[in-house]
């Protein structure tokens, strides 16, 4: 009876010491899946920030940017604005081949970081040793409040769609222009032919209409009656100018009579 009852002593024991084991690793357990939901929690209360670089130097690539920027945190997505076209045509017609970038942004996973690396990093230089190429370039930073990727996917949309409008209204413009003036070279070349078929026409009828013009010796009659006629015409004229020079002396005359009345009465 004695072993009996120690063999339940000692079962009670163990069984025990099994409920204590299972209870520890319970708890275990729970505090892993507090841990777990802890940091899944802050996993998602973590939200992203954006900030705006102002100033990118020659030679600076997506690539040097996230080694010199993840060291303060973790960084997710970089774009970077390149020159216009204007600018590489006229580098590369003075002999360089570079592509250059304008401005960018730069995505934190935590924005409390970016605000940190905006305020501390901006005006500061961006190499820490003299070696480096960009240790003269200055960092130009600025966080963007309430700013998400979004808003920059949808900005570079509308500016691809603006610069295709453009490309479109120049392509079309160039067209008319060329269109213009191939209408008017057809039409000059139209008037051209008319006018050298009018010259040709002329130059064809002229030998057939054309009429020799002889001048013949007048007859005897012919000019005895020019004679006449100039005769009686040159008798005219002094009989209009004897008129004439007897209206004068009778003009003449009542004058004097008027002067010698005037005088006389006197």
């Amino acid at each position: 009876m004695k072993t009996h009852e120690f063999s339940m002593e000692g079962a009670g024991i163990e069984l025990q010491e099994d409920t204590a084991a299972t209870v520890e690793d319970r708890d275990e357990a729970g505090m892993e899946d507090k841990e777990i939901e802890a940091s899944e929690g802050n996993k998602k209360t973590m939200i992203p920030g954006i900030i705006y670089l102002g100033h990118i130097p020659p030679r600076l690539r997506p690539r040097h940017i996230r080694n010199m920027l993840s060291v303060h945190g973790e960084v997710g997505r970089i774009f970077l604005q390149a020159e216009d076209r204007f600018v590489r045509k006229k580098k590369k017609r003075s002999g360089s081949n570079a592509r250059d970038f304008t401005e960018g942004w730069v995505e934190f996973r935590d924005k409390r970081v970016a605000k940190l690396v905006a305020a501390s990093l901006n005006n500061a230089p961006m190499g820490t040793r003299k070696k480096n190429r960009f240790h003269d370039d200055l960092w130009n930073i600025k966080y963007l409040h309430r700013f998400k990727w979004s808003h920059l996917s949808e900005r570079l949309a509308i500016e691809r769609q603006v610069r295709q409008q453009r490309m479109r209204v120049e392509v079309s413009q160039a067209k008319r222009e060329t269109n213009f003036y191939l209408q008017n070279v057809e039409r000059s070349k139209k008037f051209s032919k008319a006018e050298r078929k009018k010259t040709a026409g002329q130059t064809e009828a002229e030998p057939k209409n054309q009429q020799w013009n002889f001048t013949q010796r007048k007859t005897e009659a012919e000019i005895q009656t020019m004679k006449t006629s100039s005769g009686s015409g040159d008798k005219r004229r002094i009989q209009k100018r004897m008129e004439l020079a007897e209206k004068a002396q009778e003009k003449s005359q009542t004058s004097k009579l008027l002067l010698h009345k005037i005088f006389n009465a006197a």
